[in-house]
């Protein structure tokens, strides 16, 4: 797998799963949303830790700078 995550795109991954967790450990965040939500939350660590999209694969993008 090449990587096409950069380091911004990483960060705010990560930022919005932490985000989601509080929120649905403080309880504002309830029901199958919540878990949807969860779901999305785990995706979005995965692909940050391993710096790969498979969406970004399919629509041609890449924000990780290329080494010359």
């Amino acid at each position: 797998m090449k990587k096409n995550m950069g380091g911004t795109d990483r960060i705010i991954r990560l930022l919005i799963a932490v985000v989601v967790v509080i929120l649905y450990w403080q309880g504002f965040v309830e029901g199958t949303i919540a878990y949807v939500l969860l779901a999305l939350s785990g995706i979005f660590v995965l692909t940050s830790l391993i710096s790969f999209c498979p969406l970004y694969t399919l629509v041609g993008l890449n924000t990780c700078k290329i080494k010359e």
